[in-house]
């Protein structure tokens, strides 16, 4: 007889997430942390060397450039920084032309994780303006991080990744951090910067 199958994955601190039943509580704040600066955007390409973007120093770059341009509450805040938080549990940033394989398991396991994520630090929904908004700030950074960190052209960003929005010079994230611009930085760190975030938020 086969064992059954496991859908459970043990995350840093020693805990379960069960991926097809998650809970608020599965996890600690350091196991998102470290997960989402372990998880790696545009599939971990980078021409940084040795250095990719993670999902946790891009959550920070969206959270940043919101607050840059409008006034959020506390619990508006903790969205745009959460908005990418189920990528860190489960470690995977899916690349755009992945997604039409993965199918509907996968993005039922993302809502799945999302809902609990949501319930766990009292995330609002989104109205429509709140999500147009955040799109706004979301695919500026990804226009820049095309350019700045993954080594796409200008023309490219436009033509094949089909992003219309201006690639921005300017990384937000070096007024409130300091350091060279659009630098993806070390795990570590990133983790530490938004965990301190994330409690503060």
């Amino acid at each position: 007889m086969a064992p059954p199958l496991r859908a459970w994955i043990r995350l840093p601190s020693g805990r379960r997430l069960d991926l097809l039943s998650p809970t608020p509580f599965d996890w600690t704040e350091e196991d998102l942390a470290i997960g989402l600066s372990r998880t790696f955007r545009w599939g971990g390409h980078s021409i940084w060397p040795g250095a990719p973007l993670s999902v946790a120093q891009h959550s920070l770059a969206v959270l940043a450039l919101r607050q840059a341009r409008a006034t959020l509450t506390p619990a508006q805040a903790r969205r745009e920084l959460l908005h990418d938080a189920e990528e860190g549990l489960i470690n995977f940033d899916c690349i755009s032309p992945l997604k039409p394989f993965l199918g509907a398991g996968f993005a039922e396991l993302q809502a799945r994780l999302q809902s609990v994520i949501a319930l766990r630090y009292g995330l609002p929904a989104w109205t429509p303006e709140e999500r147009r908004a955040h799109k706004a700030c979301d695919i500026a950074l990804a226009a820049a991080e095309a350019v700045h960190v993954a080594g796409w052209t200008r023309a490219e960003v436009r033509g094949t990744l089909g992003i219309r929005a201006k690639v921005m010079e300017e990384d937000p994230l070096v007024a409130p951090y300091g350091g060279e611009p659009w630098r993806p930085w070390p795990p570590e760190l990133a983790a530490e910067r938004f965990l301190t975030m994330l409690a503060n938020l």
